[in-house]
C-alpha cells in the first residue's frame, strides 16, 4: 500500500506512519518539516495554511490518505480537492465530539451531529472544526471513499495533550497523590497504536463511513489505571482515594485538572466512558491492556527527558499542587471521609 499521512510526525499521525512502515507499506508524510519523519518514511514539506503550501503534493498517487487536521477545515477541503483522483481513500481522524450534546450513551454512529464549520471560516470550536473536516473529506471523496474515525480519549506514546504524561509525572514525584474515586470507575480510551492498527486494517479492507473508535466500556478502571502508573514509575507514592463529591466540592475540575477522570452517575461519564463500539470491534479493533499503554508511555516519556510535547491550542491539564494539597490535608485530618461505596480500600 502507498500511504500519504498528512502530519505524520506527532502523536496519532506518527503512530499511523510507524505502523504502516512496520507493515512494509510505502509511506510518505507531509508536514511543515519541524519534526523528523519516522524512520523508513519519505517526507514532503509544506504548510497547508500558507499560499502555495500544497505545492509538494501537486504530483503523486497514493492508495490512501490519512488526515489528522484539527483546526479550520479549509485545510482538509483544499487537500482533499487536490488529491481527488490521485488517492484511493481518504481517512479523516475525527472525534466523538462531533456528536450533538448530550452525547447518547451506547452506539452513536447514527446520532445527531453538531453543525460543521464552513470550510472557508476561521477556526471555531473543536467539535465544529472536526465536523467541518468530515464534510470536507466527504465533498471530494464521497461516502464510499471516506473513512471517518471518530476517536474517543486517545492515550499512549507520543501523547501531546498531556493527560497520561501528567499522571505519570505526578506519581513519579512521589508522596501522597490525590486519587479521584471510585476505584472501580469504568474508563474507556484508545491506545494510539491500537487506533493505528485498526485504521490500517480498515484501509486494506476498504471500509468507509463513520466509526466510533475507543476501547470497549470498562476496558479498565480508575484504580487499575493509577495502579499501573504507580507500578510503571516505581515511585514512592501513595494513592489517597477521595470520593467524587469531595473532589468536586474542592472546586477541582474533572477531565482537565484530573485528566481522564469524570465522576460517575452523570451524562458526562456516560458520554465519555460509555460508548458502544460494537461496530469497530466487529471490524478488527483489538485493545491492549492498560498496563502496556502505561508502561510504554512511561518508557517514551523518560526517554525524552520527562517533558512531553505540547500541542498548540489545547488547555493545560493537571491540578495545581496547592489545590491537591488542600484535599490531601482534609483526607489526612479526617475532615472528609475517604471511603465510599464501591471503593476497594479506604484511605
Amino acid at each position: 500500500m502507498r500511504l500519504l499521512v498528512l502530519g505524520g510526525t506527532e502523536f496519532v499521525g506518527r503512530a499511523v506512519a510507524e505502523a504502516a512502515v512496520g507493515r512494509g507499506w510505502e509511506v510518505t508524510v507531509f508536514n511543515r518539516g519541524s519534526h523528523q519523519p519516522p524512520p523508513g518514511a519519505a517526507a514532503l514539506t509544506g504548510d497547508r495554511t500558507a499560499p502555495g503550501g500544497l505545492d509538494a503534493l501537486a504530483e503523486g498517487d497514493w492508495d490512501a490518505v490519512v488526515d489528522t487536521w484539527s483546526a479550520a477545515p479549509r485545510a482538509v477541503r483544499d487537500t482533499a480537492r487536490l488529491l481527488r483522483g490521485r488517492a484511493g481513500r481518504y481517512a479523516y481522524i475525527s472525534s466523538c465530539s462531533v456528536y450533538a450534546w448530550p452525547w447518547p450513551a451506547g452506539a452513536r454512529e447514527g446520532a445527531a451531529l453538531v453543525e460543521g464549520a464552513a470550510a472557508d471560516a476561521e477556526q471555531r470550536e473543536y467539535a465544529q472544526d472536526k465536523r467541518g473536516g468530515e464534510l470536507a473529506a466527504l465533498e471530494s471523496f464521497g461516502a464510499d471513499g471516506s473513512l471517518l474515525v471518530r476517536a474517543g480519549l486517545i492515550l499512549g506514546p507520543y501523547e501531546n495533550v498531556g493527560r497520561l504524561p501528567w499522571w505519570l509525572n505526578r506519581i513519579a514525584r512521589g508522596g501522597p497523590v490525590l486519587a479521584p474515586g471510585p476505584r472501580d470507575l469504568p474508563l474507556q480510551y484508545i491506545d494510539v497504536r491500537d487506533l493505528a492498527d485498526w485504521l490500517l486494517g480498515a484501509l486494506e479492507r476498504e471500509l468507509s463511513g463513520p466509526y466510533d473508535l475507543v476501547s470497549p466500556p470498562g476496558h479498565t478502571t480508575m484504580g487499575a489505571f493509577l495502579d499501573a502508573c504507580l507500578a510503571a514509575t516505581g515511585a514512592d507514592a501513595e494513592l489517597c482515594w477521595a470520593d467524587p463529591q469531595t473532589v468536586l466540592d474542592a472546586g477541582i475540575e474533572p477531565w482537565t485538572e484530573l485528566p481522564v477522570w469524570v465522576p460517575p452517575g452523570g451524562e458526562m461519564h456516560d458520554a465519555v466512558h460509555g460508548c458502544d463500539v460494537s461496530r469497530a470491534l466487529a471490524t478488527g479493533l483489538v485493545c491492549r491492556p492498560v498496563t502496556a499503554t502505561v508502561v510504554d508511555t512511561w518508557r517514551w516519556l523518560t526517554g525524552i527527558g520527562g517533558t512531553p510535547p505540547r500541542r498548540s491550542g489545547r488547555p493545560t491539564v493537571g491540578v495545581a499542587p496547592e489545590a491537591e494539597a488542600k484535599v490531601l490535608a482534609a483526607l489526612r485530618d479526617g475532615v472528609v471521609d475517604a471511603a465510599f461505596p464501591g471503593d476497594g480500600r479506604a484511605g
